[in-house]
């Protein structure tokens, strides 16, 4: 089945939106929370990073999306692959709820202890489906394997 540039483009669409809607839980610069009362390890990456580094994840999972979807909704391993590419963006979208939005570490670390679990079993499962989709997942893996010890760092530090 040939993908329409329109599928394409709905799949990252989605993608990016919810990374645009999970950005409304993310503080100001200057916020007290965050960057007064919040103790964070050393390495904590610069703010300017994360946008960028999101975005370009976002438009892989995008791609990603579109390549298991273009193989039939009708087929049952596209169509468990794509429940749990779902949850995973709404545990993707949670974090910076938990995270910001209730300013709590610890929730933060649940959230994207799941998250990483989810997308873990979201690689296997598009795997199965297309080899070139699971592996444009591997960058989203990595990053959120390091905002998982990130979180976890920061949690410990703010007991």
């Amino acid at each position: 089945m040939n993908l329409h540039p329109v599928v394409l483009i709905a799949c990252i669409a989605l993608c990016v939106l919810v990374g645009f809607a999970g950005s409304v839980f993310t503080p100001e610069p200057g916020s007290s929370w965050y960057y007064s009362v919040l103790n964070k390890p050393s390495w904590n990456p610069p703010d300017w990073i994360f946008a960028p580094v999101w975005t370009v994840l976002f438009i892989l999972m995008g791609v990603s999306l579109s390549l298991v979807v273009r193989e039939g909704l009708e087929k049952p391993a596209v169509l468990a692959a794509l429940i749990v590419f779902a949850v995973q963006l709404c545990l993707n979208f949670g974090w910076s709820a938990m995270f910001f939005g209730l300013q709590s570490p610890f929730w933060g670390y649940l959230e994207i202890a799941a998250l990483w679990l989810s997308i873990v079993l979201m690689i296997v499962l598009f795997g199965a489906v297309s080899k070139t989709a699971a592996y444009l997942l591997i960058p989203y893996l990595l990053w959120v394997s390091f905002a998982t010890y990130l979180t976890f760092t920061i949690w410990k530090l703010n007991p």
